[in-house]
């Protein structure tokens, strides 16, 4: 009985990794579909994109998690949406849930810290304490805390009053 050497070569390494992604990129074919699945995901239709969740490896459903985790509301992301809610594709259906619903909770807390971090350097440019700032745009200084701990997103309208206030007090100032 012939034994197999533990470890491989470089060369046979990059041999085998070469066959694997030769034979999973294989396995997939698009038919009746304007796209091959070596293509960039964004451009894939619906119906590749069903077709790869439906009969795709590993390989395509991390393509699509990647595009997905990329940009959480975009066209791919609504696609993947889009066929889940007419098939289950059988086991990775729930992943690729649980791929959208984490990405999109990642973007929220994300844009969350941008507008946090946002009205800080507003509040420190104007120069203004927290509570005069608060009184110059309308609100009260708890609420201006709120505001500044992320727990609460002000409105858009508010947040451009924000932005002038700023300016004017800068104005005021020089």
């Amino acid at each position: 009985m012939a034994h197999l050497p533990l470890r491989l070569s470089q060369e046979e390494r990059e041999v085998t990794t070469e066959y694997r992604r030769k034979s999973v990129k294989s396995q997939l074919n698009f038919r009746n579909v304007e796209a091959s699945p070596e293509d960039p995901i964004e451009t894939w239709p619906i119906e590749g994109i069903e077709i790869a969740l439906d009969r795709g490896s590993l390989h395509y459903w991390r393509k699509l998690a990647l595009a997905v985790q990329g940009d959480p509301w975009g066209p791919v992301a609504r696609r993947v949406e889009h066929v889940l809610s007419y098939g289950r594709p059988y086991g990775i259906a729930p992943a690729m849930e649980q791929v959208i619903a984490d990405a999109r909770n990642a973007s929220q807390i994300a844009e969350r810290a941008a507008v946090r971090k946002e009205i800080g350097m507003l509040v420190d440019k104007s120069g203004l304490v927290g509570t005069e700032f608060a009184e110059r745009i309308g609100t009260s200084p708890s609420r201006l805390s709120t505001y500044l701990s992320g727990k609460v997103v002000p409105s858009a309208a508010l947040m451009e009053r924000m932005r002038n206030i700023t300016d004017l007090v800068a104005k005021e100032s020089s």
